[in-house]
């Protein structure tokens, strides 16, 4: 499967945003889709600060980059999953 170029993704990000504003998504796919870009945001990140970190010969200042990087991607999909379970009324 071939990744969607820019347009397509905001394309697709625009019809999910609408379609969980007007409460049309039945199997979830518009809030999944959602989520996922969002996290996908926090995860790229990390992955430039790792790039970073090797490509600096591993200093200390880019290592703390990296650690902060993948601490603020866990919260992200901590207080995610914390949503969705307050939602539900779960919590």
């Amino acid at each position: 499967m071939s990744k969607p170029n820019h347009q397509e993704l905001e394309c697709a990000l625009e019809k999910a945003k609408h379609m969980r504003e007007t409460g049309e998504d039945p199997d979830f796919i518009a809030k999944s889709l959602l989520n996922c870009h969002y996290q996908f945001i926090y995860l790229e990140q990390v992955l430039h600060a790792a790039q970073h970190y090797i490509n600096s010969g591993l200093g200390e200042r880019e290592h703390t980059r990296l650690i902060q990087a993948i601490d603020k991607a866990r919260e992200i999909d901590e207080r995610s999953a914390k949503q969705g379970h307050q939602e539900l009324g779960l919590s």
